[in-house]
């Protein structure tokens, strides 16, 4: 190993008690060397001979030079043994030399340590920064965020601080109270209960005796008294004491059922909130609609029902686009083709009509004259008209499957591509709106606009028109001239252009002799004093209210379509202005929401100025900043034609004409974003909001107005449009499409379907005493 002069020794302990050499006692790890007498290990091999320990190394010891011999004390017995001998006397002084010198070096390091300053250790963890980080405070709640938004306009605008006393101007300050919001109130949705219980055990048997079917039949005959038993039975006591003591009985019984109705059912006539258990409140799934082909990828922008036709319904689907990608629309995807679906519950697999549209529709409404009329808002600001009379046979033969039999030639027909239906009139690009058209509606046919913008009467039924607004800060107003009119002045004038414009190798067709279509009057909805601007989305115009007729022969719109030089609506002679009588009693107010969440009551009919000989309008418009974002529902009860309900952001508000307050009721700011509304058809105080996360709010102002009596989740996303329908009195439907391009269609249960007793008149005082207590 290195060191020929150390040979590794093993002492028993006798041998170590005989010379004082033991272990943690003679000799320790600190102080390990014993230095024994040579004469003395010499007298133990002589008297113990063999068996004495240093018998190996007798050589060794008798040739050793010196008198004493240093044994060391090896603990870790690094040479083997627990001690080992040192056979030279060199390599003797040699270890008690470094011994001294490390005994000298560790006196010198305890002075020096004595000198210097104690250094500490570093520090280990054990633990214990845990209960420390336990016990100290910490922020563990979620910090409350607010969104600050500002008008789209002032973006950019310069700003000039000035300063003034927050004093001095009401505005320049808000305070911010704390109340309590349900909304944000935290349940308790688990808890711990131990609960000790011994189910009871019992055995029951029971058998059951089984008879097999037989058929039995029984035959009888009625009973009948001959005249002699009769007369005897009539004359007797028995009968004339029996009718002496019912007498006064039967006479009370039928003065009550003079007094009131014994057929009255008072348990229905209670009130909803005495009845002992809550009525169900559920909307039901009915179907549901969606096409790989027209809907992959798209969302859905609009949904209307067929007006006279059951289990028709229509949609129209856009691309789905971000706030700036729609105002930018130059990003369109042109793999999808624009379009309107139609769709019927007896087939729904098969789609009945596909309305073709030179862009993505934003919105579109049937018309209440001829629902075989179809106008639509594009998303460049076009308005599209459709006619689908020549299909209306093929809407109406729709039948259930399991009604009737199908042969192979029927399925195969079925199975078969739906009819194309190109627009029938596209409006000027050029006067069209500059901005998608949000919202369409048709004017009733015994009103138009004159060029003055006073609304005059028109006697032709077949004049047609209809409103369209868009966040261009523009209302515009079109018509249709009459069919008669139409077909006159187009049966000779484009057989004219075609011949002569057209050359001889291109099919005689017409695709593009509709966009010379212009409005009759436009609106811009701005101030003229201040310069600002209001864009529309949506407006609601009060005189909206018409009812359908029933399904009848459709005249064609196809004779709409106008040369590409000329318009046909400018040289046609339609009735003057001059000619019309102008309507007093008809209402020209109108509300309208922007892109910026503000509702403007404004009204269209115009005055002359005598001095500057213009036309301005008769009032002020009145603007109220509620909504954080663009309204996208504004819409007029069906029961109260001063009521509107206007849907935006996180809040949704009702509103009453005349009120300038402000709304008469608003709800409280939302976790999430209501992206859509409807009244009911059939209950005055009930209305259905559509959310960001899928579900559908039920609100019952009978019953909750401070939040939504019942919710229920119909989608994974968006909520885009609602449309209700009455089928009949038994069953009403609700339409509810969503962003990912599938319509759901919902059975209304009859809870929300039938009104209570006296609900028309108490939703009516509702609404009076939250004017009362806006005013006061």
């Amino acid at each position: 190993i290195g060191h020929p002069e150390i040979f590794p020794l093993l002492l028993t302990a006798k041998t170590q008690e005989i010379f004082n050499c033991r272990p943690d006692e003679d000799v320790t790890e600190e102080n390990c060397f014993k230095c024994i007498k040579k004469e003395d290990i010499i007298q133990d091999l002589k008297t113990r001979a063999k068996t004495s320990d240093f018998y190996p190394f007798k050589t060794v010891i008798l040739e050793y030079p010196g008198e004493e011999l240093l044994i060391v004390f090896d603990p870790n017995c690094q040479y083997g043994q627990n001690f080992y001998i040192i056979a030279s006397e060199e390599a003797k002084e040699n270890l008690l030399k470094s011994l001294a010198t490390e005994e000298e070096r560790e006196e010198i390091e305890e002075e020096n340590r004595e000198e210097t300053p104690e250094v500490h250790k570093p520090w280990v963890s054990l633990g214990s920064e845990k209960e420390v980080e336990e016990e100290s405070l910490r922020e563990r709640d979620t910090k409350i965020k607010y969104k600050i938004s500002r008008v789209r306009r002032k973006f950019g605008a310069p700003i000039t601080f000035t300063d003034k006393n927050a004093s001095d101007d009401k505005d320049c300050y808000a305070e911010c109270t704390a109340y309590e919001d349900d909304t944000f109130s935290i349940k308790m949705l688990e808890r711990d209960v131990g609960v000790q219980m011994v189910p009871k055990l019992r055995e029951t048997g029971t058998q059951t005796k089984w008879t097999y079917p037989k058929n039995a039949s029984t035959q009888y005959c009625p009973r009948q008294l001959s005249h002699e038993a009769k007369a005897e039975i009539l004359a007797s006591e028995a009968l004339k004491k029996f009718l002496t003591t019912v007498h006064l009985r039967m006479e009370i019984a039928l003065q009550q059922n003079e007094i009131m109705d014994v057929f009255f059912d008072d348990w229905k006539a209670l009130a909803e909130d005495q009845e002992e258990g809550k009525p169900d409140v559920y909307l039901k799934a009915y179907q549901t609609f969606t096409d790989v082909q027209y809907l992959k990828n798209r969302t859905i922008s609009c949904v209307r029902w067929h007006p006279t036709i059951y289990g028709i319904i229509a949609l129209s689907a856009r691309e789905q686009l971000s706030y700036e990608e729609q105002v930018n629309l130059s990003n369109k995807s042109l793999l999808h083709q624009s379009v309107i679906l139609l769709w019927s519950f007896f087939d729904p697999i098969c789609l009945q009509l596909v309305l073709k549209a030179p862009e993505d529709i934003y919105c579109f409404q049937f018309s209440p004259s001829d629902p075989n009329i179809i106008a639509g808002g594009c998303v460049d600001g076009q308005v599209v008209l459709w006619d689908i009379s020549k299909h209306e046979k093929r809407l109406e033969s729709t039948q259930p499957v399991a009604d009737e039999m199908i042969d192979l030639s029927e399925a195969q027909q079925s199975s078969t591509e739906p009819p194309l239906v190109r627009h029938c009139a596209a409006s000027s690009i050029r006067y069209s709106h500059t901005k998608p058209a949000t919202d369409v509606h048709w004017l009733p046919r015994n009103s138009e606009d004159n060029q003055k913008g006073g609304t005059s009467e028109n006697r032709d039924e077949n004049y047609l028109q209809l409103v369209t607004c868009s966040p261009d800060c523009s209302i515009l107003f079109w018509s249709i001239p009459s069919i008669e009119h139409r077909e006159k002045f187009l049966s000779e004038k484009i057989k004219e252009e075609k011949r002569s414009h057209m050359p001889l190798d291109v099919p005689d067709t017409d695709e593009d002799l509709d966009l010379y279509w212009k409005p009759r009057i436009k609106i811009n909805l701005r101030e003229r004093d201040t310069n600002t601007e209001y864009g529309p989305t949506r407006i609601c115009l009060k005189e909206l209210q018409y009812r359908y007729k029933p399904t009848g022969k459709a005249k064609s719109l196809s004779a709409l379509r106008a040369p590409i030089k000329e318009s046909p609506c400018t040289e046609m002679s339609v009735s003057s202005s001059k000619n019309l009588e102008v309507l007093e009693n008809i209402s020209t107010d109108f509300f309208a929401g922007n892109e910026d969440g503000e509702i403007v009551y404004s009204d269209w009919k115009k005055k002359i100025d005598t001095n500057s000989a213009k036309p301005v309008s008769e009032k002020h418009s009145q603007k109220y900043a509620l909504h954080t974002e663009p309204i996208n529902t504004l819409q007029q009860s069906p029961f109260f034609k001063d009521i509107f309900l206007s849907i935006g952001g996180q809040k949704f508000a009702i509103w009453k004409e005349g009120v300038t307050n402000g709304p008469i009721l608003q709800s409280s700011c939302s976790a999430g974003r209501y992206t859509a509304g409807q009244w009911s058809l059939t209950r005055p105080g009930v209305f259905f909001i559509g959310r960001d996360n899928g579900n559908i709010d039920i609100w019952d102002l009978l019953k909750k107005t401070h939040e939504p009596s019942h919710f229920q989740n119909i989608s994974k996303s968006i909520i885009t449009f609602i449309s209700p329908s009455s089928a009949s009195a038994e069953q009403h439907f609700l339409a509810v499409s969503d962003n990912s391009g599938v319509l759901h269609i919902l059975e209304i249960c009859q809870t929300l379907c039938h009104p209570s007793s006296n609900e028309h008149a108490n939703i009516l005082t509702y609404f009076e005493r939250e004017v009362k207590y806006l005013k006061h």
